[in-house]
């Protein structure tokens, strides 16, 4: 166990990033685990542990600052609850070469989002029936994006909020880190019943999380962000462009 203590400070520092930018520790914890040549299925199932401790820090300091919309946040999260399953089940199969390519091309929209979210404007609130369908649809498709690749569904969740029914970005990220609290847990219960997780590291994950998401949710207000995202979306794309790289090669090495 001790040899595995570099647990605690990953998550951590995953934890502040997660909450700061509404995204959970996933998208943080997924590359580094992948990188050390964990499996995808252990790699996403320990993720999720982290990332719901991450919310539940995040949420505890967002309540406080009475930014989250638990109504529309329970019914997302619900919502979310099936993909998760679907996105824990269709993990089992998936291999690492292919894990890396998918993983890597959400890295890259995730990058995109964390570098241009400030641009990202609410629209007016008009949930038509063809609104409300792409919201039921697009929650279902984050549960599974949560679940598959152990992230949570902020990426999804987030412009979901803003652009889809019309809240604001300092409200969407504290309500999409309470949403993860379900997306998050429904994906622990199926994975662990599949046989995927390994409870040691995804307790460390999770105790670094934890204190992340507090701390990260306090200073979301006053940090300047503009060197944040840079920081942030260079190191997604350098990770990004080093999963395109091990699956090739693992590709060519095969063949």
């Amino acid at each position: 166990m001790i040899d595995q203590l570099w647990l605690i400070p990953l998550g951590f520092a995953a934890g502040i990033l997660g909450s700061m930018i509404g995204l959970g520790g996933g998208i943080i914890v997924v590359p580094v685990l992948t990188f050390f040549g964990f499996p995808p299925t252990l790699s996403a199932s320990n993720s999720l542990f982290a990332a719901f401790s991450n919310a539940v820090g995040s949420t505890i300091s967002y309540s406080r600052q009475k930014r989250i919309d638990y109504s529309l946040g329970l019914k997302l999260g619900l919502l979310c609850i099936p993909g998760t399953v679907l996105g824990a089940y269709i993990s089992s199969d998936v291999t690492p070469g292919i894990f890396k390519i998918l993983f890597g091309l959400v890295l890259i929209f995730s990058a995109a989002y964390i570098f241009l979210r400030k641009k990202i404007e609410p629209s007016e609130k008009n949930l038509t029936k063809k609104i409300i369908f792409f919201v039921i649809s697009a929650s279902f498709f984050a549960g599974i994006i949560s679940s598959f690749f152990g992230i949570g569904g902020g990426v999804i969740f987030v412009p979901l909020m803003v652009i889809g029914i019309g809240m604001s970005m300092k409200n969407a990220i504290p309500t999409s880190q309470f949403i993860l609290l379900f997306a998050s847990l429904s994906g622990i219960i199926v994975h662990s019943m599949l046989g995927h997780a390994d409870f040691i590291q995804a307790g460390l994950l999770s105790i670094g999380a934890f204190a992340g998401g507090l701390i990260g949710a306090r200073i979301s207000l006053d940090i300047k962000e503009k060197s944040l995202q840079i920081l942030v979306s260079t190191v997604i794309l350098l990770a990004a462009i080093k999963l395109f790289f091990d699956s090739i090669s693992e590709s060519l090495f095969v063949g």
